[in-house]
């Protein structure tokens, strides 16, 4: 870079190049040294410090909140806004303000995630079975710390836990707080760490505390005889399974299977949800409940909808006529979220370390802590009153000359001197010293120090007993054992969540379809409808495409099972009730494009079958006829499509489903006609089959049409039958001429 002098005279300076040591330099470094410089200390920290609970039944961000709210008097006090909550928590989670309201919601009672909820709330603060509710701003509510906080918090104050400093050593912060329940098991608490989780289900308060106050008096109690099954502030029904209870109550993994509870509203012919499972959100039930209705799964519904409100959560369905709700309900249940199962992990952290252990180990651990907290709190006011014991016993021996003590002070030039000439007249100790020194002028007197020594005996009995309590066992546990009777006879609650023990869960569920009449059309062009006898009644007449008519009308069921045969000799199945009843106004559904038709494939022939009983006939242009057992074209699983249906090997004239043997007019192209009766034609087994000649044509000419006989068509019908197949069958007589006419015309 050049510079001029004052004289312009141009200047260069040297430029001075910088080497960066290393720069440019690829460093190979072992992968195991990276995981454990950079990546452990981070999954440790995430571990231990965010996203496991410990013992008490808090992680770190649900413990700062509640001991800031605490701290601030909301035990007692009146609700304050949530933001100022939120900003004094930030003293002690320096996380965000996001991150710490989002945590003060999941504890509230508005919210509806905990059982026993710790945030007494006032305002909108969402609720956790629907993902559109939306809890509102920090700034519109209201929070203060429920009633059952002061058991989190009884004796805190009495170095019953270790304290800690806060992220900038400004303040002090618990790193455990003294519950004197097992709320670890009480409220859900799950967590994502990194490489382990936690997911902890809630359990009776009133339960949980007879279990554990069994534990304590028996270790090798059976916690099956009072803590029955999880329970969820959501309530709803919990599917009793022993064999899976037991798994998750002795190994803390497994699974609970919950359901949906509701009410069926006869007036309105709807079902009301009332009740699901904490595992799932009503817009994930109702999602998955319209796709299984575009699905073509659930026909029995005609509308869903959302109507939870202030009063509580309400999903409404709407059933269609005839449905079961009860058979219904049962498919739901296998079919969306309205029964889903709770997966059980709990991973507590114990001491830092990440345990995944059963109840009656957690209930063990707990106790082991709340024997701890007890016993401090034990020894910190054994402390406090030997302290006390300690100066009123240097109080005593002032009371022996009051004025001798008056007569020390006033005499002592120094006011340092005090306390040693204190010490020295009446041979106290300098703390007793200090005691009788700060006494004011007032109390120099005999009654006010004979009340304070009053105390004297009072206080050594006292001591003695809370010696005694640190010395025995069986006394801490009998404190334990009060506390946690008190603590379910304030606290508790009945269960929220009904225990279902008769409940086959492996049932397989038969669609319920609803049964009516109906007439079914079918047109020449492919064209059906599916119409009441009602509507068919009331109704104009039958609307067509143009240049199309119809071919069949069946009297059936709306249970009745359709079965479509086309010109590519394949069959494509469908049932009545797969369609909408409709009316003769409109054109109807489009076989082929409903049912998914292979390229240019038509229609030709319509079979309605209840019970698959009868035969399907088949008649070729070749003169022959195949009799398939109806049987045959019943499967197992619901297949929509059969190939190979009937034979290929000569073209198809016509198709007939009969359910017993009649007499059929077999017509040749030569004018022949054959009454023959379907008895004498044998059954095959294999659909395409090539069946059997029945009529004899010669060369030229062809079967062309197949008729139901009608009784007295024929003036002499022995003219046209046969003892012997194949036959040729015989032409028209002159009796028979007029008939045919007619038959033709109609």
């Amino acid at each position: 870079m050049a510079r001029k002098k004052k004289d312009n005279a141009p200047v260069v300076e040297e430029t001075v190049k910088a080497n960066i040591i290393g720069a440019g330099e690829v460093v190979v470094q072992p992968i195991t040294e990276t995981l454990e410089t950079n990546f452990m200390p981070y999954a440790m920290s995430v571990i231990v410090s965010r996203a496991i609970p410990e013992i008490d039944g808090f992680k770190p961000s649900h413990r700062k909140l509640l001991y800031t709210m605490y701290k601030a008097g909301l035990l007692s006090g009146a609700r304050i806004k949530s933001a100022n909550i939120v900003g004094k928590t930030m003293q002690l989670n320096p996380h965000g303000d996001a991150a710490i309201y989002e945590t003060m919601v999941r504890l509230s009672r508005g919210n509806e995630t905990l059982l026993h909820p710790y945030v007494d709330s006032k305002g909108n603060f969402g609720k956790a079975y629907s993902k559109n509710m939306v809890y509102a701003a920090s700034r519109y509510t209201e929070a203060k710390l429920e009633s059952i906080c002061a058991e989190l918090f009884s004796d805190i104050d009495k170095d019953t836990v270790d304290f800690v400093d806060n992220y900038d050593n400004s303040m002090k912060e618990p790193t455990l707080l003294p519950v004197t329940f097992p709320s670890v098991l009480v409220n859900m608490n799950s967590g994502i760490a990194v490489g382990m989780a936690s997911n902890i289900c809630s359990f009776n308060l009133r339960e949980l505390c007879e279990t554990t106050i069994g534990l304590v008096k028996n270790p090798d109690f059976d916690i099956f005889e009072t803590l029955k099954a999880p329970d969820f502030i959501g309530g709803g029904q919990i599917i009793y399974d022993r064999a899976a209870l037991e798994e998750v109550y002795n190994t803390g993994r497994g699974s609970v299977k919950i359901r949906a509870r509701y009410n069926y509203d006869k007036s309105n012919n709807c079902i009301d949800i009332t009740e699901i499972p904490p595992t799932t959100t009503c817009e994930a039930i109702i999602e998955k409940i319209i796709e299984k209705v575009k699905a073509g799964s659930l026909k029995e519904i005609s509308d869903v909808r959302d109507e939870t409100d202030k009063s509580g959560l309400k999903i409404t369905i709407d059933l269609k006529r005839g449905t079961d709700a009860e058979n219904l309900m049962k498919k739901l249940y296998k079919m969306t979220p309205l029964e889903d199962n709770f997966s059980a992990n709990f991973n507590i952290l114990v001491a830092g370390v990440p345990r995944v252990m059963g109840i009656a180990e957690i209930l063990t651990e707990w106790i082991a802590f709340r024997t701890e907290c007890v016993s401090r709190r034990v020894y910190f006011d054994l402390t406090k009153a030997k302290k006390r014991l300690h100066l009123l016993l240097g109080l005593k021996k002032i009371l022996l000359d009051i004025d001798k003590a008056i007569k020390i002070v006033r005499e002592t030039k120094e006011e340092v001197e005090v306390v040693p000439n204190l010490m020295i007249g009446f041979g106290i100790d300098e703390e007793q010293a200090e005691y009788v020194a700060e006494i004011k002028l007032r109390h120099l007197n005999r009654e006010y120090i004979l009340k304070r020594i009053a105390d004297v005996d009072e206080l050594k009995k006292s001591i003695e007993d809370m010696e005694d309590i640190l010395k025995s066992k069986s006394r801490i546990k009998k404190i334990i054992v009060d506390e946690l009777t008190k603590v379910s006879e304030k606290y508790g609650k009945d269960r929220r969540s009904e225990i279902i023990y008769d409940c086959d869960t492996d049932v397989s569920i038969e669609e319920e379809i609803p049964d009516y009449e109906v007439n079914l059309f079918f047109t020449r062009d492919g064209y059906f409808k599916k119409i009441t006898p009602l509507s068919l009644r009331m109704g104009g007449e039958q609307k067509f495409k143009e240049g199309d008519e119809m071919s069949q009308t069946v009297n059936s069921t709306n249970t009745a099972e359709l079965l479509f045969f086309t010109d590519q000799c394949q069959v494509y199945k469908a049932r009545a009730c797969d369609f909408e009843d409709t009316k003769a106004s409109v054109l109807g559904d489009f076989i082929p494009s409903k049912l998914e038709f292979d390229k240019d494939e038509k229609p030709i022939y319509m079979a309605v079958t209840n019970d698959y009983k009868g035969y399907m006939l088949f008649f070729f242009e070749n003169g022959k006829v195949a009799k398939v057992d109806m049987a045959g074209y019943q499967t197992i699983t619901k297949r929509k499509k059969l190939i190979k249906a009937y034979s290929n090997k000569s073209p198809i004239v016509s198709a007939m489903y009969i359910k017993e043997d009649t007499e059929l007019v077999l017509v040749s192209t030569a004018g022949r006609h054959l009454l023959v009766n379907t008895a004498a034609i044998s059954p095959k087994t294999t659909k395409d089959t090539a069946g059997v000649n029945v009529l004899t044509v010669k060369k030229y000419h062809k079967l062309q049409s197949v008729r139901q006989y009608r009784e007295g068509e024929f003036a002499k019908p022995h003219r046209y039958r046969t003892k012997t197949l194949p036959a040729a069958g015989a032409l028209l007589s002159s009796d028979d001429t007029g008939e045919q006419l007619q038959l033709s015309l109609e």
